[in-house]
């Protein structure tokens, strides 16, 4: 049996689960991330669509697309964060933050040219993307 993950919006409306285990787990630095968490990083879990279920509230779930790469998805009714599909990569991201029960293991920082919170964890540092995703694949020395 594959281990399932809950998650919620900030207000509860909206509920996912995830099931099975995320493709990877790291820190993205990119500026937009950052905007949009609010935050110096954002901490990202990614997973075949297949494995991400909204089981309620579905009619609260908008999405905001500022590119192509990134349907950034929230409540509209509290505006909490939820997950971002990516469909040129084929994975959606659940924030870390909204699955509570998930160990974090991140395993790599992307978009880390971008920084503005260095950290030394010894985790690859990737300048954008792997290349398998269509970037340089170029790592950073911490």
């Amino acid at each position: 049996m594959s281990q399932s993950y809950p998650g919620e919006c900030f207000c509860g409306s909206v509920k996912i689960e995830v099931t099975g285990q995320p493709a990877a787990m790291g820190y993205c630095h990119c500026r937009s991330c950052r905007s949009w968490s609010g935050g110096p990083v954002n901490a990202f879990s990614l997973w075949e669509p297949s494995a991400v279920k909204v089981v309620a509230g579905q009619e609260h779930l908008a999405t905001f697309a500022k590119t192509e790469m990134s349907e950034r998805q929230y409540c509209n009714k509290c505006g909490g964060h939820i997950m971002t599909n990516h469909p040129p990569l084929k994975l959606v991201d659940v924030f870390a933050a909204t699955l509570p029960t998930l160990e974090f293991t991140p395993g790599v920082h992307v978009n880390y040219a971008e920084t503005v919170l260095p950290m030394k964890d010894g985790l690859p540092k990737l300048k954008d993307f792997p290349a398998e995703f269509g970037g340089s694949g170029e790592t950073i020395a911490e």
